[in-house]
């Protein structure tokens, strides 16, 4: 299918590649249909809207940066979307990341309000974790720095 990109102008993705969240992200709830796509700049994902090609997410996967993420999500929550538990092995866990403008300040990821997506249902929803150790800004340099140090 052909798609046109916030990033990369317009695309052929794959249907498999198509997300869909019945309640949109935070703010965005009016935007339901997605595709997800690998970034030029590894280890990040763009999240770019089919409703709009001027909306678009950047997110990365949390384990890349906070090993011991758990987001901690209500099941009753999941179970909207087909899973159990947000560490199953149909559950791809992401999160949205902040790049400050002009290269000024951290680059953050949102830990507390993570993007769960049922891998074989490709269905999705943004979640909020239970677990107080979770910010809306962690900076994805400094805790990687954190990480390496402490496993040393």
């Amino acid at each position: 299918m052909e798609v046109k990109t916030k990033a990369y102008g317009t695309m052929d993705v794959s249907e498999k590649q198509k997300i869909s969240l019945e309640a949109g992200f935070f703010g965005f709830e009016q935007f339901h249909e997605y595709v997800l796509l690998d970034a030029q700049q590894k280890p990040f994902l763009i999240l770019q809207s089919l409703d709009d090609p001027q909306v678009a997410f950047i997110l990365i996967d949390p384990a890349f940066f906070r090993g011991d993420y758990n987001p901690s999500v209500g099941n009753t929550e999941l179970e909207k979307i087909g899973l159990i538990n947000p560490l199953d092995s149909q559950a791809l866990v992401l999160a949205v990341v902040t790049i400050p403008p002009k290269g000024d300040g951290a680059i953050t990821a949102n830990l507390q309000g993570p993007l769960v997506i049922n891998r074989e249902s490709r269905q999705g929803m943004q979640c909020i974790a239970q677990d107080s150790r979770w910010m809306t800004k962690h900076d994805i340099l400094q805790e990687m720095a954190q990480q390496r140090t402490s496993s040393c």
